[in-house]
């Protein structure tokens, strides 16, 4: 996979930090990279996954420059996006050989899933800035199967304004009309089309069909319609699936192994269901 044009039209530490992180993984995994090659794609992401267990939370990590979006990494703090997908380009890496594990390797494999079309253009509307769109994207190239619908999903009104309400916080928005007038364009699309969620009182019924490294999305109600609000992974321990994901600052502040998924999503009296795409490769 090569390097994009927009990621070196940045310095690299601006790209990517973390670097000690990057080499404590690869070192970790280098004994054993016969055997991590060998397991399903799931079960090396949540490999990677648990390997990032304790790794701090830290938003707006994407935001790295005013104008020029790239393909980034920031192993030193995760948010719920970052994490599943930097466990995801990981455990991709995966399928090279150990001289090929390098952070430039690690973000190509970042700018395939987090782009559009897996390219990113430089433009801050390349990027999937939603998680339907993002599973319905890379579901279309072939890289995750959207299993929401087949869970038994019901449809409901999306949302969808939640950047253009907050463009003040976005770096890219703030200093630009044309990304706010983007995403805008985006988000009413979004809100065009409904948004299937398996509903909180179906989760503990469908849970045996879930498997390590599945991502589940966690839609929350916003009103009188929902949004997609968290992301997280499936660990299988013992039989049970549990929310492996990167917890906000109000609750645990880092990245932890949680309780069984249909407990979590109760848990919180905003949460109304989940969607769940599974990596093929």
């Amino acid at each position: 996979l090569p390097i994009s044009i927009a990621q070196a039209q940045l310095p690299f530490s601006t790209v990517f930090k973390g670097e000690d992180k990057f080499n404590k993984l690869v070192a970790l995994a280098k004994p054993k990279a016969r055997d991590l090659k060998a397991l399903p794609i799931g079960d090396r992401v949540v490999w990677f996954g648990q390997a990032l267990v304790g790794t701090p939370y830290k938003g707006f990590t994407l935001e790295i420059d005013d104008r020029i979006e790239a393909p980034s990494g920031n192993l030193e703090g995760l948010d719920c996006w970052t994490f599943f997908e930097l466990s995801l380009a990981f455990a991709r890496m995966m399928d090279l050989d150990p001289p090929r594990w390098t952070p430039a390797q690690l973000l190509a494999f970042i700018e395939v899933d987090r782009y559009w079309n897996g390219k990113c253009t430089g433009s801050y509307l390349s990027r999937l800035h939603y998680l339907e769109d993002w599973a319905r994207d890379n579901e279309r190239r072939g890289y995750v199967k959207d299993l929401t619908r087949r869970l038994g999903a019901m449809n409901v009104s999306n949302a969808a304004t939640e950047m253009t309400n907050n463009a003040s916080g976005y770096r890219y928005m703030k200093n630009s009309a044309e990304n706010r007038a983007g995403i805008a364009k985006l988000e009413a699309g979004l809100r065009g089309r409904p948004l299937p969620m398996i509903p909180l009182r179906n989760i503990a019924s469908i849970e045996s069909q879930l498997r390590n490294g599945d991502i589940i999305s966690i839609v929350s109600r916003d009103g009188s319609a929902f949004g997609t609000s968290h992301v997280g992974l499936i660990l299988i321990q013992n039989g049970v699936p549990h929310f492996m994901h990167a917890s906000a600052p109000r609750n645990c502040g880092k990245v932890v192994i949680d309780s069984r998924l249909s407990e979590y999503v109760a848990r919180y009296k905003t949460n109304a269901g989940i969607m769940v795409a599974r990596p093929l490769k």
